[in-house]
């Protein structure tokens, strides 16, 4: 069953890593959208979660959370942020050009803000995009909210900054040289096998089509790409759809009697163009709608059953879960189980 192998490829069943950062190389890249529920998407796949150790991870370097890959927020490993900006950084650029187009932004502005924030963060350990727009200011470069938005994005497409420390709960920007320690780059048909081995290895049983949408990629090397790695993958149908399953997949229990509550822009749904394997089309629009909004959900037996969402309240946080239908019966025990793994990372 496709939910099955998912489950496990995905580690949210018998998870294996204690470290953050060895999950995120795992993965490839995990969708940082949501800053705060994005950390769970980490803490509940590995063994012991833990929001400290997350942030941690997070704080030192180690991973890294910026534009990649789709024009979208990731979570990346240090060491795959570089040779992945090889592969993505031109079609982001594009994007946040294109997005910018009302602001009349040219090669020269751009030069000039790079400039300014290059003397800003040198030798910090990050600024906020307010102090930002308070430092490029002051050195003479026009900056409003609205285009600082655009040129950070613009420079993360560029390798020129990535997330900073965080401080007082705010997202800070560092630059990515001082964060990140230059490697020894790979070549194009390097970097576009490795980044299919990793999406494959952890996200089977996908198709041709789910790594074409999750990787950004251009069809023709996204499929360059699939068939590097062709030996490594095992072909089948599953319910009628062709798709495949990389030859590390191999569950052990599977999917039976696990229950998570994923956080919005989760993995195991966004990862893939097609989500009528793990969730009822009649419910889609519950777990996310057509303009790109995820909602946390209530993950059973590899399914997608219902939403959740939190309450702040003295002593700790309360968790309601709203099944989607009747029929979507969630174990009491289990449900426990997970809302007690959601609060031991929040405490963790």
């Amino acid at each position: 069953m496709v939910e099955t192998l998912r489950t496990y490829s995905q580690q949210l069943a018998e998870p294996v890593f204690d470290d953050a950062c060895d999950l995120v190389a795992y993965m490839g890249a995990v969708q940082a959208q949501d800053m705060s529920m994005s950390k769970w998407a980490l803490g509940l796949r590995l063994c012991r979660p833990s929001l400290a150790a997350v942030q941690e991870a997070v704080d030192s370097g180690r991973i890294v959370r910026t534009h990649i890959l789709r024009p979208t927020w990731h979570y990346v490993a240090a060491s795959d942020v570089r040779w992945m900006l090889g592969l993505s950084g031109r079609r982001i650029r594009a994007a946040f050009l294109s997005y910018g187009k009302q602001m009349a932004l040219d090669e020269r502005y751009i030069s000039r803000f790079y400039d300014a924030i290059g003397a800003l963060l040198t030798g910090s350990d990050g600024l906020t995009t307010q102090e930002i727009i308070e430092g490029v200011s002051a050195a003479g470069v026009a900056c409003d909210a609205d285009r600082a938005r655009l040129m950070l994005g613009l420079a993360e497409a560029d390798g020129i900054v990535c997330n900073g420390r965080e401080r007082d709960r705010k997202y800070t920007f560092a630059l990515l040289d001082e964060r990140v320690p230059a490697v020894p780059g790979l070549s194009k048909e390097e970097a576009l096998a490795l980044l299919a081995r990793k999406y494959f290895q952890s996200h089977s049983p996908a198709s041709e089509d789910d790594f074409v949408w999750w990787s950004g990629l251009p069809v023709t090397e996204a499929k360059q790409a699939v068939r590097s790695i062709g030996n490594e993958l095992i072909s089948d149908r599953y319910e009628g759809e062709r798709l495949f399953v990389h030859e590390s997949c191999i569950p052990a229990n599977g999917a039976a009697g696990v229950v998570h509550l994923l956080p919005p822009y989760d993995e195991y749904l966004i990862s893939y163009k097609d989500r009528t394997h793990v969730l009822d089309p009649k419910h889609s629009a519950k777990a996310h709608n057509n303009f790109g909004i995820f909602q946390p959900v209530v993950f059973q037996d590899g399914k997608i059953v219902g939403n959740w969402k939190k309450k702040a309240k003295k002593g700790g946080v309360e968790i309601e879960t709203v099944p989607f239908c009747t029929k979507n019966r969630i174990s009491v025990r289990k449900l426990k189980a997970a809302v007690d793994r959601y609060r031991g990372f929040l405490e963790g």
